[in-house]
This record gives C-alpha cells, structure tokens and sequence, in this order.
C-alpha cells in the first residue's frame, strides 16, 4: 500500500519548516518550487546593496533537505490548485501532481495598489534577479553621473527615492547612504558620491509604523542622521520614468526603489475560498481552509486572524511556525484526528538602520542603538543556513565593518533602458 503523500508548494522559511517536520512522519514529501533555491529573504537588501553576494544568502533546497529520505524536491512552476480531485497544477509535465494532504506557502509578490505601470521605473525587492536587478541601478546610477556634465542630469541621477517606510524601505534607504557616504566616496573624480540624496517616502505618519514607540522616532532620527531625507504623510500618486509625484512635489530621480506594498500569489485565488484585499487566503483557526481539512495555508500567503481580532504580520518567524504545526496538522488529517488551532509565539522583530544602529522589540524588552545592531547581527548569522554561509556572511560584515567597503560592487545583467 502507497504511503500517503503530502504536497508542500514553496520553499521559503515555511515550506522548509514544513518539510524538516515530517522527517520522521512515514509519508512521502514532495516540495515544489519555481526556482531551486531557498533566500534569507531579511538579507537580500543587502544583496541589493552590494554588501553580499547571492550565494551567501541562499542554498539549494536539494541541498538544505538532503538527509532527508522521505523528500522529493520538484522545480516546478504550480498553475492552480484542483482541491476538488486533490491535484496540484505544474507547468511541465507531469502536468498534476495529486496529494493526499496539501501545505501551501506560495508567498507573496510586489503590489503597486492597481498601478502596475510603476513597476518598469520603481523595481522591488522579492527574489535574488529583484536584488541583483537593484544593485545594477544603484551601482549603473554613479557610473553614468562620472561622466554626465550637465548638473541638473548629474543631480537627477545622483537622487534615489525608495517608497514605503517599513523594514525594507528603512534598510535599504541606510545601506543607500553608506554606500554613498564610505564604500564609494574616494572611487570617482568627476563627482562626490557623498553628495547623492536619498529620500525616503512614507505616505503613513511615521516609518516602522508596526513597531512601539520610541523605536520609530528612533529610527527616523538615525536615518537622518545618514544623511537620509524622510518624507512622511506623503503618499506617492504617481512614478514615471525619473520622476516621483508626491502630493503636489515632483522628485526627479534617477533610481526609483518600491517597497510599499506586497499581494498575495495567485494561487489562492484557486482555491476557491474567501481572500482579503491583497489576496490572502482567510485561514481557519489551525491553519485549513473551509471544507478542506487536508489544505493549509501558511507564511505570507495566509490571512490568519488572532484572539484580539488582530492579523501576524509577513515575517520570517510566522512561516516558520505555522510551517511546522500545518505539518504536524496534516498528519492529523491523514489519521482522522482533529487538528489543533494555531498559537503564535512572538519571539520578536529588528530592523537594521544602517552601521551600528538598529531597533528590537521583544515584548518584554525594546532595544535600540549599538545594543540592538549586534543583536541583530548574531540572530542573522545563526539563523542562516549552512555553515559555508554563516562564515561568509560573517568573514564580509567584518571586513566592512573595519575598512567600510562593500564586497561586490559589480554591474552584472543588462544596461539600463531608463537613465
């Protein structure tokens, strides 16, 4: 007799976690993703940023799940889902892939709130190509500024706007001022790279809104102190090529960075349940969807509404925990059992600033400044996976931390169509 087969979509943190949960369970895994690799998603800013390579943040999830006997890994690229007949949609053949108990963690994408023509001049930041795509522009930025002679063009080239205040926009507005300030202030000679501005736009009252006061103010007067200009209560009503439309001002910049807004993978739309506005899957209390006790929804994907009537935010820490309980609920379901409902257990949240500067709210303790900047070093180092990657990632931070250059500082893919 066939051992039951359990079909996890994603291998992000909580398809992963999903996955290492069943090692024992005497089931067969299949683990399906449009790309082989697994990225430390809080890292890929500074991929962006040329402070790391994409090798230091990511591995094969072949690799990651190796030992693992009971595993299959797929590269495949899921359509839709057919919870009727149990069967999940591929691209290639074969065509279905049919599963006993089903685990869903298809995560999220850009959302430019119905202005999909933003994207081509305001990129974001999801993937590894979106990093790479993004430190080509910033890097390509100063290149075609060294040889401009017009000072309005050389200004325009030298502005950067990254839109949206939480943790991406926030990092990736300090690592833009570092590198400006330190990592490439003594590389030009027709330019000081110490003179490009960096704005960053937030059209809520504050940025890192999600975390308790004093953090946000905290952490708007370190940007400052950057030499980063925050805009707040400004929401952007319009991006074209080189220009930002922020109320009644118009930004002219030569490097547009999106990291406002995400929605939810078209997958769940298949499903054929209730979704929020950024199409969310509206999950039960132990993670199912309605009428289907064998389907989980989890990480980014899921909406999932707590005691108080609040919702988890997209954080690394909510897939992976919903990651292995929708694991240990799916061997429920496939031994009649009922499942247990999902409990959260807030570990914490950081936010890295730039260079020597962070925040941390951990319920019980809030952290910021030096203090929180070396927590937020040693839980990223531990929290990576692999050894080769924890040394690498260490070995570079140290090596910039000393001499303030960035490791990888190079142009890779296509020209820019937009300068």
């Amino acid at each position: 007799m066939a051992r039951p087969r359990v079909v996890i979509i994603g291998g992000g943190f909580g398809g992963l976690h999903a996955a290492k949960a069943l090692a024992r369970a005497d089931v067969d895994v299949i683990v399906l993703d449009r790309r082989n690799h697994h990225v430390f998603q809080p890292l890929l800013y500074q991929v962006a940023a040329a402070a790391l390579s994409p090798g230091d943040i990511a591995a094969p999830i072949r690799w990651i799940l190796r030992r693992q006997r009971n595993v299959q890994v797929w590269l495949a690229d899921v359509t839709r889902i057919d919870t009727a007949r149990r069967v999940v949609r591929v691209a290639d053949a074969p065509h279905e892939v049919p599963y006993d108990a089903l685990i869903v963690a298809a995560g999220v994408t850009h959302s430019y709130f119905g202005h999909d023509d933003w994207h081509a001049h305001a990129p974001g930041l999801k993937t590894l190509e979106d990093a790479l795509a993004i430190r080509s522009r910033v890097l390509t930025a100063f290149e075609l500024a060294e040889r401009e002679s017009d000072p309005a063009i050389q200004r325009r080239l030298l502005t950067f706007v990254v839109v949206g205040g939480g943790p991406t926009g926030v990092e990736l507005a300090g690592a833009l001022a570092e590198i400006s300030r330190h990592a490439l202030v003594k590389d030009f000679r027709a330019i000081d790279p110490e003179t490009a501005r960096i704005i960053l736009v937030e059209g809520g009252a504050d940025v890192l809104q999600t975390y308790p006061e004093p953090l946000p103010a905290f952490a708007r007067r370190a940007l400052e102190q950057l030499g980063v200009a925050v805009w707040t209560g400004s929401p952007v009503t319009r991006i074209e090529a080189g220009r930002v439309h922020v109320g009644g001002d118009v930004i002219e910049a030569g490097t547009i960075l999106w990291a406002a807004g995400v929605a939810a993978s078209s997958l769940g739309a298949s499903l054929g349940v209730p979704l929020d506005r950024a199409g969310r899957v509206i999950v039960n209390d132990d993670l199912t969807i309605p009428g289907h006790p064998e389907v989980s929804v989890i990480g980014d994907l899921a909406l999932f509404r707590t005691a108080d009537g609040g919702t988890l935010p997209g954080v690394a820490q909510v897939a992976m925990q919903q990651g292995a309980h929708a694991a240990r609920g799916s061997l429920a379901a496939l031994a009649r059992q009922p499942r247990a409902p999902f409990r959260y257990r807030f570990y914490g949240n950081m936010a890295t600033i730039g260079r020597n500067s962070a925040i941390g709210d951990f319920g019980w303790m809030r952290l910021k400044g030096y203090p929180a900047w070396l927590a937020w070093l040693f839980i990223h180092i531990v929290q990576l996976i692999g050894f080769r990657n924890r040394f690498s990632v260490l070995t570079q931070w140290a090596v910039s931390y000393m001499t303030y250059q960035r490791a990888v500082r190079l142009i890779t893919g296509a020209a820019r169509d937009d300068a």
